[in-house]
């Protein structure tokens, strides 16, 4: 049902999970662990989904916080569940307890971050385009704001593609060495022509990197090659399905 990360495991006060596809209720393409709430899956079965992962990390399914994910490099504050619809962003920090923080993805890289000296946690949603503008620094930032410091910070990448499965085109390849030619080691060259397989797990370290994480650890986990545990965008657009089930991320302060 879950991955733990045995780095965050040896945070005091800490309580996190990777969720993986399995140990819901949902059926058909969304078997079964679904926790999207933006996916076209019976709302019930999400619901039910997400108050077992809420159990899991002993909380009440409505402290199991996320937000509208737009693929930014935005962080929002969060010291409860939201009284109103979620705002849009793609990370979230805490220093309240008993609120999870929880990332929804399906390829992206969900990282879940700690300072437990301070007792400040974050979790943020990093694709592609949020690694590139800069989340993973935005989200240091923010909890810095609440106290943490960046060089005490563990960050730990969960589920995401991995660099044999996640090929790009031409005009992809050319954006990020427009930005910096030597982001062109976290691509190699595909069966294509003029195609390249891009490392968005090392990207992301990268960024943790500059942002002066103390720790980034990269769990090394591939979402599309492991069809059992995971769900995937880039499969599910592969097979032409209509829609695909989300994984959860969360880790909240006891």
């Amino acid at each position: 049902m879950f991955i733990s990360s045995p780095d965050l495991a040896h945070e005091p006060g800490i309580r996190h999970a990777f969720f993986t596809r399995q140990g819901g209720v949902s059926t058909g393409i969304y078997a079964s662990l679904n926790g999207g709430v933006g996916s076209a899956d019976d709302p019930a079965a999400v619901t039910t989904n997400r108050a077992r992962m809420a159990a899991h990390l002993e909380i009440e399914p409505s402290r199991l916080v996320s937000v509208y994910q737009v693929h930014s490099s935005d962080a929002e504050v969060v010291t409860g569940p939201w009284p109103g619809e979620r705002p849009k962003a793609d990370a979230m920090v805490t220093v309240a307890h008993d609120v999870a923080l929880a990332i929804s993805t399906a390829d992206c890289g969900p990282i879940l971050f700690a300072d437990s000296e301070a007792r400040v946690i974050g979790a943020a949603h990093s694709g592609w385009k949020g690694a590139f503008t800069g989340i993973v620094g935005a989200t240091v930032t923010a909890m810095e704001k609440l106290g943490a410091r960046r060089e005490r910070i563990l960050a730990v990448l969960g589920p995401t593609i991995g660099p044999k499965a996640y090929e790009v085109g031409p005009e992809f390849l050319e954006r990020f060495k427009a930005e910096n030619a030597t982001y062109s080691r976290f691509f190699h060259p595909s069966e294509r022509p003029a195609h390249a397989m891009f490392d968005l797990p090392a990207f992301i370290a990268l960024r943790a990197q500059e942002a002066g994480i103390g720790r980034f650890v990269d769990l090394g986990l591939c979402t599309y090659s492991d069809e059992a545990r995971f769900y995937s965008y880039r499969r599910t657009t592969h097979r032409n399905e209509p829609d695909y089930g989300r994984l959860i991320s969360a880790i909240v302060l006891s």
